[in-house]
């Protein structure tokens, strides 16, 4: 697919440098670099500023947010890489602030438009849900947002050796951690996701799940068992959720989604009946909807159907999809 890392988090080519994660020489150096900054992450929310909230937040290493000790699980900042001039990227979470007497009802939600706004940042810098605002964001701003929430979010989740139980250490400047009891070593992980475009004829099969926003579908997706192929899990998943047996499959475009910690590898398969009988502790509800009516649902006219989540790349599929750009 031409048009594959066009995708929301599709990469921009940042330069990780995963060689001196392990050297302390090299990290001091950059921590100590005069144009190095941090990005900062609370409960998973990113800090955004600008009028449309388009624009990571950047703080400079001597800013005192970055001294005040918030109890994280991961207590210590993250080295995410190298700017195209060279300046250091970190990001630190700072989730033990609480933010008294500002509106955190809906965080952790499925929506949440909520904002919330350090006392030691300048006014209109806010922590945004990554999900809501992350179309607004430049590509390199996408990406390391979506790394340091995906790292941050593993380290909240495996603070104990899964081998002994004992705590873990951070080490590898954020990207490792280290079990002194027994010698585990544990990376973040990333679990594979297939996401499918299934067509018969002029159509594309959608599902929801139980909780979305009334009339929201999108393309049905799940995880990738060990031992499977890509294209076995398409057909697998399909048949559970659907009912629908699926014949060729194609890969077409790949998404990091940190929501929490997701590779979606999207596919095409052609359907080989239309008949649906879905397996309702999968999903809610599945629907064959024509090209038409995909054209309706996104220019916001369909009477009944919501498109997929802008910026995920169900959304970006299906806007191939009706554009015949898949190829």
């Amino acid at each position: 697919m031409k048009r594959a890392e066009q995708v929301t988090f599709g990469g921009s080519g940042l330069n990780r440098a995963a060689h001196i994660r392990n050297d302390a020489v090299a990290l001091t150096q950059a921590r100590q670099h005069p144009d190095a900054a941090c990005i900062l992450l609370w409960r998973g929310k990113v800090m955004v500023h600008g009028e449309r909230l388009d624009k990571l937040s950047w703080v400079t290493m001597a800013h005192p947010i970055l001294q005040a000790g918030y109890q994280t699980a991961a207590e210590e900042m993250i080295f995410l890489g190298f700017e195209d001039d060279g300046a250091p990227c970190f990001a630190l979470d700072i989730s033990g602030w609480e933010p008294v007497g500002q509106d955190v009802s809906t965080v952790g939600g499925f929506v949440d438009r909520t904002e919330q706004h350090h006392p030691d940042c300048p006014p209109g810098h806010v922590f945004a849900e990554l999900r809501r605002i992350m179309t607004r964001l430049s590509a390199r701003d996408a990406e390391l947002a979506a790394t340091a929430k995906a790292v941050i979010g593993w380290h909240e989740t495996h603070q104990f050796c899964a081998r002994c139980g004992a705590p873990s250490e951070i080490v590898q400047a954020g990207w490792q951690r280290s079990c002194d009891a027994c010698g585990g070593q544990h990376f973040p992980r990333t679990d594979p996701v297939v996401i499918m475009l299934i067509t018969y004829g002029d159509s594309v099969l959608m599902g929801r799940s139980p909780g979305w926003p009334e009339g929201m579908y999108s393309l049905l997706a799940g995880f990738v068992e060990p031992g499977e192929t890509l294209e076995a899990a398409v057909r697998r998943e399909v048949m559970e959720e659907a009912g629908v047996k699926v014949g060729q499959v194609n890969y077409l475009s790949s998404q990091p989604w940190p929501f929490p910690a997701s590779l979606m590898f999207g596919c095409a398969g052609e359907a080989l009946s239309r008949e649906i009988k879905i397996d309702p502790v999968e999903i809610e509800d599945a629907i064959w909807v024509t090209r038409q009516d995909m054209m309706q649902a996104f220019a916001g006219e369909h009477p009944t159907i919501l498109p997929a989540r802008k910026g995920a790349i169900a959304h970006f599929l299906l806007e191939n999809w009706l554009a015949d750009t898949l190829d």
